[in-house]
């Protein structure tokens, strides 16, 4: 449906949805004629219908060019540009997100040719012209207004420049040009503000943000795409997840930046949903206690550091830094430098019941501790040399932990109760962060494309369609719920973009043939179905999850960082 041109563009001759985010604005946009319009930190705005455009459709990162006219959004303010539209009708929100009480809609304002829509939470502006509608968003009207004051060739401007920006592969052949271009613009766009300016979080993806939030391993696995290009947002991530590290080393899941008017909403339903607030303990946690959380909080500060040289993070958060260093000391029950999980649902596969030592997590953390080891001793030797100890220890234990006679290890469990002994790619944590040998991470990655290529493996139904996160499916029903119940669907053999581009960064990182695949075969396959923009997870009896997702930018950062390693015949 979707076809790669050769500047990175796509192309179609019948519309498909298009998700747009900018560091203020957000939404979808049909270019048959609607915008459904939202605000980083407010939520749900307004939806607006508009005369549609004339295929054929040319789509590049938070643009829409057709016959007739197009999308543009702007970067500098919370503005868009429908070029040759006309307006239809222009109709607020009644809630901010799903959850919301629903409030009484105000009828919307007309001065001439302008429209007011206002909510509780905030204000949308659409202003016909001659060519075409201006639409601006605020969390108060006096942002709305003075995102109207752009000038609207200085906004079309704006627009090219991102699209620019974001093909960092013009050299690539069309596919892999366009996965670049698209997935780059999940990282970047990730990055938001508030009304005032100041950075407001890593978005995970467009889908999350009501309540507005940042997580610890989506802002993670996001920001390897902005280590070199956006330091600074990287920085103040760091500070931003510093707020959710409790006094006992515990993290959440992410940590909420709501606006006012959504945080009120937001702390209503805390208190009174009994599942929510179940999950959400404290005001700022969005589902506390995630047992990856304080490990990615140290794997990010020891990235930033790398990068860019500078280590004042460690030092403004050592004691956080030690305290989470103790706290997952206290879960190694068996004194072997490796930690065990309690049986919950808290780390990434959060639909999955995981215990004991779970091998995605001891790839953090021994991540987490060759951080310390490293750049540590200036703050506390004792400390430093103690997290080197117990990372020499926790390699050395991993293997009678977890290793199966496939030489692949196990997804999680103990010997003395159950062991999930079946592949997944998140266990690639363990190679990423040099938990094994060259030798056993090289047959690893033999086995991963052997087994979850779906190319090359015949006994999953459904043909070649991407890279499953996990076969076979789980053996214990009891472990799994909700999506990741089913084979092949979500935790349960999806393929997840940014952990297929995990894999292709080990495969290029151990210098083996073939990461083509991984880093190109989900994309080929949102072309295919008309899915615009780095989709969250995929299968083929399941379809997909959130558009514009912001660790789906990994295929992206794995080929930009090793460029010289692609083969000529993609690069």
């Amino acid at each position: 449906m979707l076809t790669p041109l050769a500047d990175g563009q796509l192309r179609s001759t019948e519309p498909v949805l298009v998700p747009f985010m900018a560091p203020r604005l957000q939404g979808d946009c049909r270019p048959e004629g609607k915008i459904e319009l939202s605000l980083w930190g407010s939520g749900k705005l307004a939806n607006l219908t508009f005369t549609g455009w004339n295929a054929p459709f040319t789509y590049a990162p938070n643009r829409v060019e057709a016959h007739g006219g197009g999308l543009y959004v702007a970067q500098s303010a919370p503005a868009l540009f429908l070029k040759g539209a006309k307006l239809r009708t222009f109709i607020p929100a009644r809630r901010c997100a799903w959850w919301g009480s629903v409030a009484k809609r105000e009828p919307v304002e007309r001065q001439g040719s302008r429209r007011i829509a206002r909510t509780g939470w905030g204000v949308a502006i659409a202003e016909q012209r001659a060519s075409g509608i201006f639409v601006t968003a605020g969390a108060t009207i006096e942002e709305a207004l003075a995102a109207l004051k752009l000038d609207e060739t200085h906004l079309i401007a704006e627009a090219h420049a991102y699209v620019t920006r974001c093909d960092a592969m013009p050299e690539a052949d069309p596919l892999m040009r366009s996965m670049i271009s698209q997935s780059l613009h999940a990282a970047l766009s990730s990055i938001r503000q508030d009304e005032h300016g100041a950075f407001a979080g890593l978005a995970a993806g467009q889908a999350y943000s009501a309540p507005a939030r940042t997580y610890y391993r989506d802002g993670y696995w996001t920001l390897q795409a902005l280590l070199d290009r956006e330091p600074e947002a990287v920085r103040a991530q760091i500070d931003l997840l510093a707020r959710g590290v409790q006094p006992n080393g515990e993290a959440p899941s992410g940590v909420i930046l709501t606006g006012p008017g959504q945080a009120e909403e937001w702390e209503k339903v805390r208190q009174t949903h009994p599942r929510i607030k179940e999950e959400h303990l404290r005001p700022g946690d969005w589902w506390s206690d995630h047992f990856d959380s304080p490990l990615f909080f140290i794997l990010t500060i020891g990235d930033y550091i790398r990068t860019t040289g500078d280590s004042a993070p460690l030092s403004l958060y050592w004691d956080k830094v030690v305290t989470i260093f103790d706290r997952y000391c206290g879960f190694d029950e068996a004194g072997n430098g490796l930690p065990m999980k309690p049986r919950h649902d808290r780390d990434w596969a959060d639909n999955v019941y995981r215990h004991g030592y779970v091998a995605y997590d001891l790839g953090l953390w021994i991540g987490a501790l060759d951080v310390i080891a490293q750049h540590g001793p200036s703050l506390d030797e004792a400390v430093a040399s103690r997290a080197a100890a117990i990372a020499q220890q926790a390699r050395a234990s991993l293997d009678e932990a977890l290793l199966q006679p496939s030489g692949t290890y196990a997804d999680y469990g103990t010997k003395a109760d159950f062991v999930e002994d079946h592949l997944t790619l998140d266990s690639l944590t363990l190679l990423r962060f040099k938990a094994v040998s060259f030798e056993r991470a090289k047959s690893v990655l033999t086995r991963v494309q052997q087994t979850l290529e779906s190319r090359n493996n015949s006994e999953q139904p459904y043909g070649d369609w991407g890279v499953l996160c996990a076969f076979p499916p789980f053996k214990r029903p009891k472990d799994t719920r909700e999506k990741s119940y089913f084979a092949y669907r979500y935790h349960n053999g999806s393929d997840w973009p940014y952990l297929s581009g995990l894999y292709a960064e080990q495969l290029l990182n151990y210098d083996l043939d073939g990461a083509d695949y991984p880093l190109l075969r989900w994309w080929k396959t949102c072309l295919e179905e008309g899915w615009m923009g780095a989709v969250e997870y995929f299968s083929p009896p399941w379809g997909r999850g959130s558009l514009l997702q912001g660790w789906s930018s990994m295929p992206a950062a794995a080929a930009l960082s090793y460029k010289h390693k692609l083969p000529a015949t993609i690069s």
